[in-house]
């Protein structure tokens, strides 16, 4: 008697919003927590700290996000340029681009009967040809037309609520060392926390990965001490 097994897939395919957090979310943990981690080696009051800490998550938030909403459009753009040249191509070189759908189906594995068959059958509609010829011969995907304005407003706030994270005991001592005493076991906490998760969704070790951002983020904040402190003496 056969014994049927149900077969789940586990892939995972990282979506646009779980990308965005990881870009905002891992400068905005790393950036003021090396930032505070300086001046407190360097000034006398929490005040200056807390100032410039948010001078730097507001900066770094706008700067971030509109990265992200500029490549958002940068590949729009890049995909409504390729977009109109098949169109022509297909109008002016149809052989040309009949080959080129052949030659997809033959890395396939498939005969060369086959090849010329599904050929024919996709010209027959201009637009499913195109997109085809986008999706496979170029591998370009179509965007989302919200996709850079949802990039900026989520790498923007994914940065304010890493950023705040290494300034919120600051808020609550006087003393800037007593500051970065509380903000050094807060920070590293989150950064160990965010690279397990963020491993564990993207299917790498999340033990592997939540001591490698937890090494950069702890690695970066030391420099900047030791530096200011450097020169401060």
């Amino acid at each position: 008697m056969a014994t049927e097994y149900a077969h789940v897939e586990k892939h995972f395919k990282s979506s646009d919003l779980v990308t965005d957090i990881v870009i905002g979310m891992s400068d905005g943990l790393t950036v003021p927590f090396a930032l505070a981690a300086g001046l407190s080696g360097a000034v006398g009051t929490t005040a200056i700290i807390i100032t410039a800490g948010l001078a730097e998550v507001a900066a770094g938030s706008i700067a971030m996000g509109l990265g992200g909403y500029l490549a958002g459009k940068t590949e729009q753009e890049h995909y409504s340029s390729e977009l109109k040249r098949e169109y022509i191509e297909v109008v002016e070189l149809p052989e040309v681009e009949k080959k080129e759908v052949r030659d997809v189906f033959a890395e396939m594995g498939l005969s060369e009967a086959s090849q010329h068959l599904i050929a024919d059958e996709i010209a027959k509609d201009k637009d499913k040809w195109v997109e085809f010829m986008m999706k496979y011969e170029l591998g370009l995907e179509k965007p989302d037309p919200k996709r850079a304005r949802n990039s900026a407003m989520n790498i923007g706030l994914s940065y304010v609520v890493g950023g705040l994270v290494p300034l919120s005991p600051y808020f609550f001592v006087q003393q800037p060392l007593d500051g970065l005493k509380w903000s050094a076991a807060i920070t590293v906490l989150c950064l160990f926390i965010f690279g397990f998760f963020k491993a564990k969704v993207t299917g790498q070790n999340p033990w592997g990965g939540a001591f490698r951002v937890t090494l950069i983020g702890s690695v970066a904040a030391a420099a900047a001490f030791l530096i200011a402190r450097m020169f401060t003496h």
